[in-house]
C-alpha cells in the first residue's frame, strides 16, 4: 500500500511512498539543479571570460570569485531556510511554499544575472540565485524524511540522484545550445519554475499544528544549528564524508572548461563539457537506482559509499595522468559510476543520521553545507595550485586523495550498519 499524504507532520513514516510522488519530487530536484549547472558548467565561466580583461585579472580568479561568494550565501541559506520550513505552520503545509517561493525567485535571479555587466553584478546575481535556488531545495530534500519511510529511501534517494544529474545535463545542454549567454539563461529559469509545480500542484504537504512548532526564541533558534560532534558523532562523521567527496568533486569541475581548452587541447571545450556530462550522465543513470535499491534490500549503506567514492578517487587521479580527450572520457565514465552508487546512498545514510524529526530541515540543511561549503573551499584550493603549484596535473591528484580520504571515513560511522 502506498501513501502520499501521512497524518502527522512529526510522524516516522511507515507508509511506502507512491511511484508518482516520487517523480514529481525528482522532477522539482532536477529543476533546480537546471538553475545551478546551467551557470556553474557553462555561462558563468563564459561571463568571467568577457568580464576578466576589464577587471584586470584572470577569468580563473574572476569565476572562483564569484562561485566562491555564491557559495557562501548558499551556506547560510540552506540549514536558514531549512530551520524556517520546520517552523512554518501554513494551511500549505510546512515545505511547499518554500519550494514555490524559492523556485520562483530563483527563476528572476537567473534573468538578472543574464544581464550583468562586470564582476560586481554578476556576483551580485548568482548570489542571489544561490540564496533563492537554496530555499527550494532545502525543502524539497526535507520532504524526504517527512514522507518516506526508512527502508524506502534508498531508493527515493537514487531517483533524486538521478534527476540531480539530469539536471546538470539538462542546465548543461540548454546553457549550451541556448544560443548565447542570455538565451541560456532564459531558459534555466523558465525550466526551474515550471519543473517544481508537478510535485506541489499535486501532492498537498502536510500541515504542522501551531502547538507543535517550537516557541520562539533568537538564541533557541540559533544554537540550533549547532550539533555536537560529541552528542552525534555519527551524524559529524556523515558530514565529514560528504564534504571531502563533495570537495574533490568540486575541485574537478571547476576548472573543467580551462582544462579541456588550456591542457587538453580539445577544439570545441564547450562541446566537450557537453559531452563529457553526458557520458558521466548515462552511467551514473546505470548505478543510481539500482545502488539506492540494493542497499534497502540488504539493509546497508557504508559499503556501497566506501566503494563508490574509492572509484570516484581513481578516476580524478585518471584526469591528472592522462590528459587526453580519450582519457577524460574514461575517466568520466568511471566518475557517473562511483557518484551513481554515492548520490543514492549517501543521501539515504544522511536521513538515516537525523538527531530529531521535528528539526529534519534545519539539519538536512546542516548536513547539505556538506555540498555548499567545497564550492567556497575548493576555488580557495584550486586557483593557486593551478596558477603557481602545478597546474591541473596536481589539481586532479590532489583532488583524488580529499576524496579518498571522505571514502575512508565512512567507517567511523558506527550506529549506521
Amino acid at each position: 500500500m502506498t501513501t502520499t499524504q501521512p497524518v502527522d507532520a512529526l510522524a516516522e513514516p511507515v507508509a511506502r511512498v507512491g511511484g508518482g510522488w516520487t517523480a514529481t519530487l525528482a522532477l522539482a530536484n532536477a529543476a533546480i539543479w537546471v538553475g545551478w549547472y546551467g551557470p556553474l558548467q557553462i555561462l558563468l565561466a563564459s561571463q568571467a571570460e568577457r568580464f576578466a580583461p576589464g577587471a584586470g585579472m584572470s577569468k580563473e580568479t574572476m569565476l572562483a570569485w564569484v562561485t566562491g561568494a555564491g557559495a557562501v550565501v548558499s551556506l547560510v541559506a540552506t540549514p536558514l531556510f531549512g530551520a524556517l520550513s520546520d517552523r512554518t505552520t501554513s494551511r500549505w503545509g510546512r515545505r511547499t511554499p518554500w519550494i514555490v517561493a524559492g523556485a520562483a525567485g530563483g527563476a528572476v535571479a537567473l534573468l538578472l544575472l543574464a544581464g550583468a555587466g562586470g564582476l560586481w553584478t554578476m556576483a551580485a546575481g548568482w548570489c542571489l540565485v544561490q540564496l533563492t535556488l537554496n530555499a527550494s531545495w532545502a525543502a524539497v530534500t526535507a520532504a524526504v524524511p517527512d514522507r518516506v519511510p526508512r527502508l524506502q529511501r534508498g531508493a527515493v534517494g537514487g531517483w533524486l540522484g538521478a534527476a540531480q544529474i539530469l539536471g546538470v545535463v539538462g542546465g548543461t545542454g540548454l546553457a549550451t545550445l541556448g544560443g548565447g549567454v542570455g538565451a541560456g539563461y532564459a531558459a534555466c529559469a523558465v525550466f526551474t519554475l515550471a519543473g517544481v509545480l508537478p510535485y506541489v500542484l499535486r501532492h498537498p504537504d502536510p500541515r504542522l499544528p501551531v502547538a507543535d512548532r517550537p516557541v520562539w526564541s533568537w538564541r533557541g533558534f540559533l544554537a540550533g544549528f549547532w550539533l555536537s560532534p560529541r552528542r552525534y558523532p555519527d551524524f559529524a562523521w556523515a558530514w565529514l564524508t560528504r564534504f571531502l567527496v563533495n570537495l574533490s568533486n568540486g575541485i574537478g569541475l571547476l576548472y573543467l572548461l580551462f582544462y579541456l581548452r588550456d591542457r587538453v587541447r580539445f577544439h570545441d571545450p564547450e562541446q566537450g563539457v557537453l559531452i563529457l556530462t553526458a557520458v558521466n550522465a548515462v552511467m551514473l543513470l546505470a548505478t543510481v537506482v539500482v545502488a539506492g535499491v540494493w542497499s534497502d534490500r540488504v539493509g546497508r549503506r557504508k559499503p556501497f559509499v566506501y566503494w563508490s567514492g574509492l572509484l570516484m578517487a581513481v578516476a580524478t587521479a585518471l584526469i591528472a595522468l592522462w590528459p587526453t580527450w580519450p582519457g577524460a572520457l574514461v575517466a568520466s565514465a568511471l566518475l557517473g559510476l562511483g557518484f551513481g552508487v554515492f548520490a543514492s546512498v549517501d543521501f539515504a545514510l544522511m536521513t538515516d543520521v537525523l538527531p530529531k524529526a521535528r528539526d529534519r530541515g534545519k539539519d538536512l540543511g546542516v548536513i547539505n553545507i556538506a555540498n555548499s561549503l567545497p564550492q567556497v573551499v575548493a576555488p580557495v584550493i584550486a586557483a593557486p595550485i593551478v596558477t603557481y603549484l602545478g597546474g591541473y596535473r596536481t589539481l586532479y591528484l590532489v583532488a583524488a586523495v580529499i576524496g579518498l580520504a571522505g571514502a575512508v571515513f565512512v567507517g567511523r560511522i558506527r550506529g549506521v550498519e
